[in-house]
């Protein structure tokens, strides 16, 4: 037994299709004129039917570029719209960061001074 996988039996039945239908057109009871006619007929509907499918492909890659730009324009702006809003929030720690280092500054101050004070009052006691 042979080892056809099958492919050559699919080449060579479609090559019986061919030469079927070219014994098929050479008997025709047609006239060459009329078979040649017939052949160009054929061959301007099928040029015909191709220009419609390749319209149709434009048409759709052209849809769907449009939706890809679209769907992009969402997201760059989605992406703006979260950039500001870290950067708003960013911005209120920063400044309550600001506020509580100054706090601490003025308490630290405060502390320093009582202590000053402090000293200078010990300091300027007079023994008894």
């Amino acid at each position: 037994m042979s080892d056809n996988n099958g492919s050559s039996g699919l080449g060579w039945f479609l090559a019986g299709l061919g030469l079927g239908a070219l014994v098929g057109v050479l008997y025709a009871p047609k006239s060459g004129k009329e078979t040649r006619e017939d052949i160009v007929a054929s061959a301007l509907d099928a040029k015909e039917r191709a220009a419609v499918l390749a319209q149709q492909g434009v048409e759709k890659a052209n849809a769907y570029a449009e939706q890809g730009r679209q769907a992009a324009a969402e997201y760059v702006d989605r992406g703006k719209e979260y950039y500001e809003k870290g950067r708003t929030q960013w911005s209120q720690y920063v400044e309550k960061g600001k506020g509580l280092v100054q706090g601490q500054q003025e308490a630290v101050q405060a502390a320093i001074d009582a202590g000053k004070e402090a000293y200078v009052a010990k300091t300027s006691e007079t023994p008894a």
